[in-house]
């Protein structure tokens, strides 16, 4: 990535939410040369911690390498590239994307190897790809899963030249499932009719199995076990279909990397010219919520609870209490237009005077039951005492619904410093 792009001059302003005061009219560089705390941000916040997110990204380089994957993480979740940058840095083998406009943005800011998990149905966006193949350097593949799909790009790029024909996947979906041939069989017509294409290339076979669970319970479990069986027996059935450059057999979102290692097998039993690519996304973030009770790298799912092998959450939010209007109950200054609530709603953590004090440990007796846009519901022991102003750390869930809400995001260097070591840019 050009640090260039990220370096923009782009000045803070008061319209960027969080900030304090006395950053507007700075750059990014100016502003964090003033060695800024984090008590002086303004609430509601979304803070990320430097040390939790060095830690899970060399714990998910470690898992990779160990199993034979090669990682193209989800970069919808984040949408910030200085981040993207830091899995590259970490050996993460390109980005994943689910738009157009997104596999837009990476490029302007120069990243070379991107997947679109999504079919590329936009005739504007396919001529962008097809100009982007002219850099021999650019590595680009997307999904299809229907004949129809096939012929609709081969007439989106009818009389354009193109450098090289555009890498494309068969997906494969499932009864019930998001976005994918319903059928093995249905998915084999389509990768046959992709090689017979002159603009298209067959790259591999591509699926996703979070949608097909949501827990690990035996029946989640084995609902995702049979599908990428199915997907494994597919791409070896497509042997002959392929051509002797390098394809991929690409799966696993952040919740059941582990059975897709399972079942894959990559490390002992790779197929020819193979690469298996997991897209795991949130693992860098991880959270409080959601991905803590279904990831296998969360502690309470590791066999040897090794904190060094397992992720950590890496970001908070945090709030401040706006009101007591009666006992047991207090409203706080941030809703869902601030913090993710369709994975779970906050947990709240210790309370203290300010931003720079908020604590880890959670808030006894205490839940949110409630987000509005701009509050959120904050139950107590009737006879807790919570002070108006006081500020509550809150364990998100979700980072995907997290990022998007927010365009500077300080990054401390831990979840016990006040010291603003980053700020992270999102370009949703």
């Amino acid at each position: 990535m050009s640090a260039d792009k990220e370096v923009d001059g782009t000045v803070l302003s008061p319209r960027d939410k969080g900030l304090p005061a006395r950053a507007a009219g700075m750059s990014v560089e100016q502003f964090l040369a003033t060695t800024p705390r984090l008590s002086e941000f303004w609430t509601p916040l979304l803070v990320l911690s430097d040390d939790a997110l060095a830690h899970n990204l060399a714990v998910m380089a470690d898992w990779c390498t160990r199993h034979g994957f090669s990682l193209m993480p989800h970069g919808k979740t984040t949408m910030a590239p200085t981040l993207w940058q830091r899995q590259l840095e970490a050996g993460a083998h390109g980005i994943t994307l689910a738009t157009a406009g997104q596999v837009r943005i990476a490029r302007d800011f120069g990243f070379g190897s991107i997947m679109l998990a999504n079919a590329l149905t936009d005739a504007r966006g396919l001529r962008f790809v097809a100009a982007e193949l002219a850099d021999p350097a650019f590595s680009f593949s997307c999904w299809v899963d229907s004949v129809e799909t096939v012929e609709l790009m081969e007439r989106a790029l009818t009389g354009v030249e193109l450098a090289r024909p555009i890498n494309v996947c068969v997906e494969l979906g499932a009864a019930g499932g998001r976005t994918g041939a319903r059928t093995a069989a249905d998915a084999s017509v389509v990768a046959k009719r992709i090689r017979q294409s002159a603009v298209l290339r067959l790259a591999g076979v591509a699926g996703y199995e979070g949608c097909l669970a949501h827990d690990r319970s035996e029946q989640g479990l084995a609902a995702v076990r049979g599908y990428l069986e199915k997907m494994l027996a597919l791409h070896t059935s497509l042997a002959d279909d392929y051509d002797d450059q390098e394809v991929i057999l690409t799966a696993g979102g952040s919740a059941y990397f582990d059975i897709v290692d399972e079942v894959f097998n990559a490390v002992n039993n790779p197929l020819p010219r193979t690469r298996y690519v997991l897209r795991s996304g949130a693992y860098l973030t991880h959270d409080d919520g959601f991905y803590r009770g279904i990831s296998p790298l969360d502690p309470s799912r590791l066999d040897d609870p090794d904190p060094a092998q397992a992720l950590r959450p890496a970001m908070r939010g945090l709030a401040r209490v706006v009101s007591r209007p009666e006992p047991g109950l207090a409203l706080l200054d941030a809703g869902k237009r601030d913090f993710p609530y369709d994975e779970g709603l906050p947990v709240p953590f210790a309370c203290s005077p300010d931003l720079g004090s908020a604590g880890s440990t959670k808030l006894a007796g205490a839940s949110v039951s409630a987000m509005n846009d701009q509050h959120s519901f904050l139950r107590l022991a009737p006879e807790q005492e919570l002070a108006i102003g006081a500020v509550v750390a809150l364990g998100l869930s979700h980072p995907c619904t997290a990022f998007d809400k927010w365009q500077y995001i300080p990054v401390v260097q831990s979840a016990q410093s006040d010291l603003v070591v980053g700020l992270v840019r999102t370009y949703f």
